[in-house]
């Protein structure tokens, strides 16, 4: 088993920035890919970006190249995801995943409780 918890989220004003992260416990976290995923009120559940172990690849959806980063410290089993340029659109609940296999990158095996982001505009 995987524990994640998220932390960092809040309210920002449009343009705006915020870091969320995620520590996670329970195995070695640095054989895990690492994501996130967020939820807009009234919308599906969607991808957001990930990062593979090494951290040396990472994926992003398209709505969010060029302004979120997604990084992790695997010597503080931690990842993070800092988002920049914030739009109302960006507005949802963020979770935090983890799962041993990138084949499973849109369907990870673990998540987190979420953490809530707003942006005014």
């Amino acid at each position: 088993q995987v524990q994640l918890v998220e932390s960092g989220g809040g309210l920002v004003q449009a343009g705006g920035s915020l870091r969320l992260s995620c520590a996670a416990s329970g195995r070695t976290f640095s054989n895990y890919v690492m994501g996130w995923f967020r939820q807009a009120p009234g919308k599906e559940r969607e991808f957001v970006a990930a990062i593979r172990w090494s951290g040396d690849s990472r994926y992003y959806a398209d709505s969010v190249k060029g302004r979120f980063t997604i990084s992790r410290d695997n010597a503080k089993n931690t990842a993070y995801l800092q988002m920049n340029s914030l739009k109302p659109e960006d507005t949802a609940v963020y979770y935090c995943t983890a799962d041993i296999s990138l084949l499973r990158i849109e369907t990870p095996t673990y998540w987190g409780q979420g953490t809530q982001v707003t942006v005014s505009s």
